[in-house]
C-alpha cells in the first residue's frame, strides 16, 4: 500500500513577504498601519508647532476657570460663578435629555406613521405620506426655527393672565388661562409646569461634585424592579398559555406591580406640587421649560419620525403577505395581527436603520444653538470656546464626547438587535 508523502515545508525567506500570498496580506496591513501612525505623528507635530508659533499650547486647565455666563435650563446646580467644566456637564445633560425624549417621541411617531402609511383608508394613507414627504424634504434647522417662532409669537404674554380689581368688578375674565386643571401656564416666555416637592426627602449625595437625589434614585429603582417583576409575570402567563391554551388574567397584577409601590413610596415621602403663580411681571414657582427646549424637541422628533416611518414601512413590506393571511385565518383582527405577528418579525429589518436615526437625532441636537438652546454645542462649543479661545481643546472634547455617546447608543441597540434575531436550531 502506497502513501503520499506531504511536501516538505519551504524555509521562510524575506522575499516571501512580497511574493507569497500567505504573507503578503500581513505585509500590506503592517505597511498601512505604519503609514497611518506616521501621518498622525506628522499631524500632531504640525499642530503643536503651529500653536507654538502663535504662543499657544494644548491645555485643558480652562475647564477649572470661572464660566461667567448663565444657562437658563439646568438639571444640576449651576451659577455664573461655576467653572467651565461645570457648564460642560450642564450642556451635556441638556443634550442627553433632548436626545432621550426625542428618541422616544420619534419612535412612537415613526411607528404610527409607518403603519398608517399602509392603511387601507386612502385619506389616512395620503395624510401620512404628506407628513413624511414634507418633513423629510425640508431642512431640520428650518423646522426648529419655525417651531420656536410659533411658540414665541403666538403664545400670550404673562400680563394676559392677570386679573385686576376692575376686571372683577366688571365681571370680565382674563384673555388667557392656565391649562390642565389650572396648573400649567403657557406664555411667550416659556411654559411653567408644577414642580414636585417632598416633605420627607431621602437626601442626596455628591458624585464628582454632582448632587445625586436619593429620592429620585429610589423611585427609579422601584420602577425598574416593577418592570422586571412584570416581565416575569408576563413570561409566566405566556408559558401557561403555551402549555394549556388558556392565558391567565394579568392586567390587574401588572398595574399593582408597576404603580402601587411607586405611589406608596411617594405618599410616604410626602409628595406635593408647587403650582406656578403670576407674581409681578412673570410666573413664579414651578418649573420653567424654555421654548427653545420645547421647539427643539418637537421639531427634531417630527423630523426624525418621518425617517423612522419609512424604515417601519419597509420592515412591514418585507414580511410575506402570507403571514397576514394566516393570522386572519386564525381569527386575529388587523390590529392584533400587526402587533403580534407582523411587527415582531419586521423588527429585524427596522432596527438597523433605526440605530442610524437615533445617532442622527443625538448629533442633530447641536442645531438647538440656532434658537439659543445651550446644550453641549452651545456651552462648550459656543460660549466657553469664545471666552477662553481654546478652539482646539473644545473641539477635541466635543468630538470625543459625541463619539462616546454614539458608541454607547450603537452598542445598546446592537445588543437589542441581536436579541431580536431569529434563533436557529
Amino acid at each position: 500500500m502506497a502513501y503520499v508523502a506531504s511536501a516538505p515545508k519551504e524555509p521562510f525567506r524575506l522575499s516571501m513577504l512580497v511574493y507569497d500570498t500567505r504573507y503578503r496580506s500581513y505585509t500590506i496591513q503592517i505597511v498601512v498601519l505604519f503609514l497611518f501612525l506616521a501621518f498622525l505623528a506628522w499631524l500632531l507635530n504640525n499642530t503643536i508647532e503651529n500653536l507654538a508659533a502663535k504662543d499657544k499650547d494644548i491645555n485643558f486647565s480652562f475647564l477649572f476657570q470661572r464660566a461667567g455666563y448663565d444657562i437658563d435650563q439646568q438639571l444640576i446646580p449651576y451659577t455664573n460663578d461655576s467653572t467651565h467644566g461645570r457648564a460642560l456637564f450642564v450642556g451635556l445633560f441638556n443634550t442627553l435629555i433632548v436626545a432621550f425624549f426625542g428618541c422616544i417621541l420619534a419612535t412612537i411617531i415613526g411607528v404610527f406613521a409607518g403603519v398608517l402609511r399602509l392603511s387601507g383608508n386612502w385619506v389616512v394613507a395620503r395624510l401620512m405620506t404628506l407628513y413624511v414627504e414634507t418633513f423629510r424634504n425640508i431642512p431640520l434647522l428650518l423646522w426648529i426655527i419655525l417651531a420656536f417662532v410659533i411658540f414665541s409669537e403666538t403664545a400670550p404674554a404673562p400680563r394676559d393672565f392677570r386679573v385686576t380689581d376692575e376686571m372683577v368688578a366688571a365681571g370680565e375674565a382674563p384673555s388667557a388661562h392656565k391649562i390642565l386643571f389650572d396648573s400649567i401656564a403657557f406664555t411667550n416666555r416659556g411654559m411653567n409646569i408644577p414642580r414636585p416637592y417632598l416633605d420627607h426627602p431621602l437626601g442626596s449625595i455628591n458624585v464628582l461634585d454632582v448632587p445625586i437625589n436619593l429620592s429620585g434614585l429610589a423611585v427609579l429603582a422601584l420602577i425598574a424592579i416593577g418592570m422586571w417583576v412584570n416581565g416575569r409575570l408576563l413570561g409566566h402567563a405566556k408559558a401557561v398559555q403555551e402549555e394549556t391554551g388558556i392565558r391567565p388574567v394579568t392586567w390587574w397584577k401588572s398595574l399593582v406591580v408597576l404603580f402601587v409601590p411607586v405611589i406608596a413610596l411617594l405618599f410616604a415621602l410626602g409628595l406635593h406640587w408647587e403650582i406656578p403663580e403670576l407674581k409681578g411681571f412673570n410666573f413664579q414657582g414651578g418649573i420653567n421649560v424654555a421654548h427653545s427646549f420645547t421647539a427643539l424637541l418637537i421639531a427634531i422628533s417630527l423630523y426624525t419620525g418621518a425617517f423612522i416611518a419609512e424604515a417601519v414601512r419597509a420592515g412591514i413590506l418585507a414580511i410575506s403577505r402570507g403571514q397576514t393571511e394566516a393570522a386572519f385565518a386564525l381569527g386575529l383582527r388587523p390590529g392584533r395581527t400587526m402587533r403580534l405577528v407582523i411587527l415582531p418579525q419586521a423588527l429585524r429589518v427596522i432596527i438597523p436603520p433605526l440605530i442610524s436615526q437615533y445617532l442622527n437625532l443625538t448629533k442633530n441636537t447641536t442645531l438647538g444653538m440656532a434658537i439659543s438652546y445651550l446644550d453641549l454645542k452651545g456651552t462648550l462649543g459656543g460660549i466657553t470656546l469664545n471666552q477662553t479661545g481654546r478652539e482646539l481643546e473644545c473641539m477635541l472634547l466635543m468630538m470625543a464626547i459625541y463619539l462616546v455617546l454614539s458608541l454607547i447608543i450603537a452598542s445598546g441597540m446592537n445588543v437589542f438587535n441581536t436579541a431580536m434575531k431569529l434563533k436557529e436550531r
